[in-house]
Formats: C-alpha cells, structure tokens, sequence
C-alpha cells in the first residue's frame, strides 16, 4: 500500500530533506578534520584512510539490499531503524577515544545511512504521486544532497577549527532525534503489496560484489593499480557481479528482476549519473585539494571557498524546472550535462596565484549551475517507472550508482592527477598540471553522459513536459 499522509506530505519531506542532509554530508565532513583526528587519537596515515573509506563502504555496499528489504519489510520501518543506527554511531564516533572505535562507529554510519537514504527517496515517490508536485519533490531533495555534499566541507571547516572535531558527528544527534520524533507521525507504514521472499543468493552476491567494488577503488588511492589489494578485490567483484546475473536470471523472485534493468530511461538515467558523478566527486576532492597545497587556502578558507557552490545549485534548480517544460527530459539532460563540462574545462585553468574571485569563481558557479539543473531531472528519471512494489529498489539502485561513481572518480581520477604531477615532476606547476588533466578527463566523461543521453533517451516530448516521473520509451531496442 502507498503511505497514508496524514495532510501533510510537505512536512515529511522537510523531515526527509533533513537526514538526507545530513548523510551526504557525512560523506566527506570528516576531510577537513583529518589532520585534527590523527594528532588527538594516534591515527597512523593508513588507518586514517580508514575514516573516510569505512563509511564509503558499507553505505556504497549495503543500498541493494537495504532497499529491496524495504520494499519487503516497511519501509519506514527501514528508514527509522537506519537512522536509529546512524544516531547511535554518530555519538560512539562524537565519544571515541580510540582509533579502532572511532572506524567502528563509521563502520555502522554507513549502515545505517544504506538503510535510511533510498528508503527515503523511496516514500518521496510514493507521497508525491503527481507528476509536478513529484518533480518538484525531487528537485529540492536532489539539491538538498548537493548542498549536504559541499557544506560539509564548510560546517567540517568551521567546527574543527572553532570547537572541536567531536561535534562534526554530535552534530548529527539532533537531526536523528527529530526524524525519529515526527516522520513517525506524517507518514505510515508502506511495503510492497506482495511479500516475496527476499533473494538471499542475489542478496549476498550483489553486496559482495559491490562491497569487494568500492574497497578495492578505495585500496586504489594508497597502493596503486598494480597491487595486489586492488586487482583481486575488482576481479572478485568481476565474478560476483556474473555470478549475481546468472543468479537472477534464474531465479523465481529474484533481487533485481533483469526487466528492471532493461527499462530504457532508467538504464540511460542511471548510466549518466555513474558519468556525472565520477566527475563531480573527483573535481570536489580535487578541488579542495588544490585550493590549500596550491593556492595556499586555509582549510576554513577553502571551506568557505565552496559557499558559492551552493547558491549555484539553488539557481540551476529553479531554472531546472523552466528547461525541462521547455525541452523536455532528454534535452534538458544534455544542456545540464554540458553547461556542467564547461564549468569543469574552466576550473581547469585555476592555477597558482589566481585570484579566487576571477580564477576560481567562475568555473565554480558554472559547474554548480549545471549540477542544479540536472539532479531534479536525472533524479526523476531514475527512478521512473517505480511502482509501490519496487520504489525502494529503484532508489537503492539510483543512490548505489551515485555512491559507486563517486568511489570511482575519487580513486581513478585522483590517481590520474597524482602519477600526471608525478610525470612532471621537476616543473614548477606539476601539481596544477595534474589537477588540469584529471578535470580535463572529468569533463569529457560528462560530455559522453551528454551524448549518451542525446542518444538513447527516447521519450515523448508530450509525455516528458508533462510528467517527467512517468517516461514510455518511445521504443525499445
């Protein structure tokens, strides 16, 4: 059954909206405060990875199958528990006084942020079943997660330097306590109307594989492509991930049904988010990167450097809407998609003695302008077509895209900066000659997304003004 709103489905998605805010920021808040963490609790620099990589990894491995269960199990039930779960870690992290605690505690964030963040998508689809007001939906939740996903280099920046490292995860305490407190009161429960049983093969072969994915992207950035705790984790998920196929085409109720996957503009969709946020992930940490070794930012400054990004989000979000009546889905993609590569061909310039405000700015608000006037339609068109039996699977899928493209961008592009600098060493701008040609890269896979949605995304052009969330394939094949 749909979830039962009791009149108010705009105070669910605030609430919604808050924790989704809150587990991207998790993504990368902790950045900033590295530094702070390995002096305080004794971190050696391979166990600080660590703190980044632990939360990357259960949140990219488990959204498969925390979203199928939600679908089968309620899912505000998941949801609640989800963000329980993170609560809970985010205090043990806020109190760890040693390094394995405070890892443990990122360990179980991830979990719980698995469990809370497709699920939440999920209801947001099923609360807002018109296609304008679902839109619309969409939009501010998509660029909630893009906000959640700069400023938490701002809020990491600020609390660090002006309290404590501590309150980047006690900060987190409050949001869970109000979603626990009201969701329960503005939405009811909801689950697929049939109950199958939940694939445990296709269920252990698909968070495997995408577990052994993300960590051996993630062993890519200390070790190297060469090594052997990169090639065998990425071949072990090679095998999952057929294993996981020929398991599901066999199987009676199977995890991911191989129609699901076939459904065109979702499979465009999806494809062009994994593009979109290979590039986007990888420019953000590059960019950060940059700002402090070569510009010589502080890490408050470089934080504060980002506060543009998100008034670039908001304005692509209100013209987003305007571009995708006037054009529809597919060529609303592609100008979003290329007004976001020029801004990255534009960062690639920044180099050492650059003001901020003619060297850095511009290419930042470009890049945020295409960002905010794609999330609310790859977001709608990602989830296109779900129904009340499989909205938490599609948004698991969507979300896990998004999760395994940033793992990706930030392994094989930064890699790419780093051997190209290396390549260069000796030349007194080898550091920004690796930045320029990982962005450069980062560019031209947006463009392929921009020409891959150009391609294959058949819609109807009455069918996409009208109602975006609900696509018929002008024609398969």
């Amino acid at each position: 059954m749909a979830p039962e709103v009791a009149g108010r489905p705009r105070a669910a998605l605030v609430v919604l909206c808050f924790v989704q805010f809150m587990l991207i920021l998790d993504d990368n808040v902790v950045s900033v405060a590295l530094p702070s963490l390995r002096d305080e609790l004794g971190f050696s620099d391979s166990g600080l990875a660590w703190v980044v990589n632990a939360y990357f990894l259960t949140f990219g491995g488990l959204l498969l199958l925390a979203g199928r269960a939600a679908d089968l199990l309620g899912r505000r039930r998941v949801f609640l528990v989800g963000v329980a779960l993170f609560g809970a870690a985010s205090l043990a992290c806020g109190l760890a006084q040693e390094p394995w605690q405070l890892v443990a505690g990122r360990f179980v964030q991830g979990g719980g942020a698995a469990m809370a963040a497709p699920t939440a998508l999920s209801l947001i689809t099923l609360l807002f079943p018109g296609a304008e007001e679902r839109t619309r939906a969409l939009g501010v939740w998509g660029a909630v997660a893009a906000l959640g996903g700069t400023s938490g280099l701002v809020i990491s920046g600020v609390l660090t330097d002006l309290i404590s490292w501590r309150w980047i995860f006690l900060i987190n305490l409050p949001v869970a306590a109000v979603a626990l407190a009201l969701l329960p009161r503005l939405v009811a429960e909801s689950r697929a109307t049939r109950r199958p049983r939940l694939d445990v093969p296709g269920a252990l072969l698909s968070t495997t594989a995408v577990l052994s994915l993300v960590y051996g992207l993630l062993q890519a950035r200390e070790s190297g492509w060469a090594d052997v705790v990169v090639i065998a984790p990425l071949l072990l998920a090679a095998v999952l991930a057929a294993g996981f196929l020929a398991v599901e085409s066999r199987a009676a109720e199977p995890l991911v049904p191989m129609s699901f996957l076939a459904h065109r503009t979702r499979a465009v969709a999806n494809s062009a988010t994994l593009l979109f946020s290979v590039a986007m992930y990888a420019m953000a940490y590059l960019l950060m990167i940059h700002l402090q070794t070569v510009l010589g930012y502080s890490p408050l400054q470089a934080g504060i450097a980002y506060l543009p990004y998100g008034a670039g989000i908001l304005a692509g979000m209100w013209l987003s809407a305007r571009a995708l009546t006037r054009l529809g889905m597919r060529w609303a993609l592609v100008l979003a998609f290329l007004v976001s590569a020029a801004g990255l061909l534009m960062l690639s310039g920044v180099a050492a003695g650059d003001p901020y405000a003619t060297g850095v700015l511009p290419g930042m608000l470009v890049t945020s302008l295409g960002c905010g006037l794609s999330l609310p339609v790859l977001t709608a068109a990602g989830v296109t077509g779900t129904t009340e039996e499989n909205a938490g699977l599609g948004s698991a899928l969507f979300t896990s895209v998004q999760q395994v493209g940033g793992a990706v961008g930030i392994a094989v592009l930064v890699t790419v900066s780093a051997r190209h600098s290396d390549s260069r060493t000796g030349s007194p701008g080898a550091a920004t000659e690796g930045f320029a040609f990982a962005l450069t890269i980062a560019a031209a896979l947006v463009v392929l997304g921009a020409l891959l949605i150009g391609a294959l995304l058949r819609v109807r052009r009455s069918v996409s003004a009208s109602d975006p969330t609900r696509q018929t394939p002008a024609r398969h094949g």
